[in-house]
C-alpha cells in the first residue's frame, strides 16, 4: 500500500487531506453451496447450479446487503455465481453484467473426485500433476490468477467511486485477490483459507489506496447443514 502522504521537506511536510478522498467497498462475495452429487471438482464446467441450501444461502447475501450503499452487481459467468448474485441485484433493483476476470481457475482435474486416498488423487499417472504446489502444477498459476481479478476489482472501484459494490466470484480467486493486497505470499494451503460458502471478503479502498479487509459469513450457521 502507498504512503498517502510524502513529506517534500521537513521545513514543509506534505499532508493528504484524508477527510475529502472516496471511501470505496469492493465487496468480494463467495458463491453459495452447489449440487454436486457425484462430489467432483466442477471448477469451470458448465451445468453446475445452487442447491436448495445453496439458494438459502444467495438470500442471506441479499440480506446482508439490503442497506449498502451497492451501484452494481458483477459476477463470474458460471451459473452458480449468477444464481448467487440474483437475490441482492433484485432486492437493491441492480444491474448485473459479467466478467469473465472473475471466473473460477482452471484446474486439471475439472470433472474428477479430488478427496484424498481416493478418485484422480489415487491414480500414479496423475501424481506428476501434483509435483509443484508453489504454482500451482495442477491449475492456473496463482500470480495469474491474482493479476486478473486485480485488474478487475480496480474496474469495479472506478465504477463504484465513493459507494460500493458486489463481486460474485469462487474461493480461490477471492482468496489469492485478498493475499494480493494484503501483500502476502500467494502461495498457501486450499484448508487455511478464509472464505467459507456465501461469504463476503471486503477491500476497503480510500482514494486510490487499499486500506483494509473485513470478513463477513453471512450464512455462518447454513454452513453446519451442508452434507459431507
Amino acid at each position: 500500500m502507498k504512503p498517502l502522504g510524502v513529506p517534500q521537506s521537513a521545513e514543509m511536510p506534505y499532508v493528504v487531506d484524508t477527510k475529502s478522498m472516496d471511501k470505496t467497498i469492493v465487496h468480494l462475495l463467495r458463491h453459495g453451496e452447489v449440487e454436486n452429487p457425484k462430489k467432483v471438482l466442477y471448477g469451470r464446467l458448465p451445468s453446475f447450479y445452487l442447491s436448495k441450501l445453496g439458494l438459502e444461502m444467495a438470500d442471506r447475501a441479499a440480506d446482508f446487503f439490503h442497506d449498502r450503499d451497492l451501484v452494481k452487481v458483477i459476477t463470474s459467468p458460471l451459473e452458480r455465481a449468477q444464481q448467487t448474485a440474483e437475490p441482492t441485484a433484485k432486492k437493491l433493483g441492480l444491474e448485473v453484467v459479467h466478467d469473465e476476470r472473475i471466473i473460477e481457475a482452471t484446474n486439471v482435474f475439472e470433472g474428477k473426485r479430488v478427496s484424498v486416498g481416493d478418485g484422480a488423487l489415487k491414480d500414479p499417472r496423475n501424481w506428476w500433476h501434483l509435483r509443484n504446489p508453489f504454482v500451482p502444477s495442477w491449475g492456473e498459476p496463482y500470480k495469474q490468477v491474482a493479476d486478473r481479478m486485480r485488474q478487475a476489482i480496480d474496474s469495479a472501484r472506478l465504477i463504484a467511486k465513493g459507494k460500493e459494490i458486489v463481486l460474485v466470484s469462487h474461493q480461490l480467486p477471492i482468496y489469492v485477490a485478498r493475499l494480493w493486497f494484503e501483500g502476502r505470499n500467494l502461495v498457501h494451503s486450499p484448508k487455511r483459507r478464509e472464505c467459507s460458502l456465501a461469504s463476503v471478503t471486503s477491500l476497503h479502498f480510500l482514494g486510490d489506496e487499499f486500506e483494509r479487509v473485513e470478513y463477513h459469513e453471512p450464512s455462518r450457521d447454513l454452513l453446519t447443514k451442508i452434507k459431507r
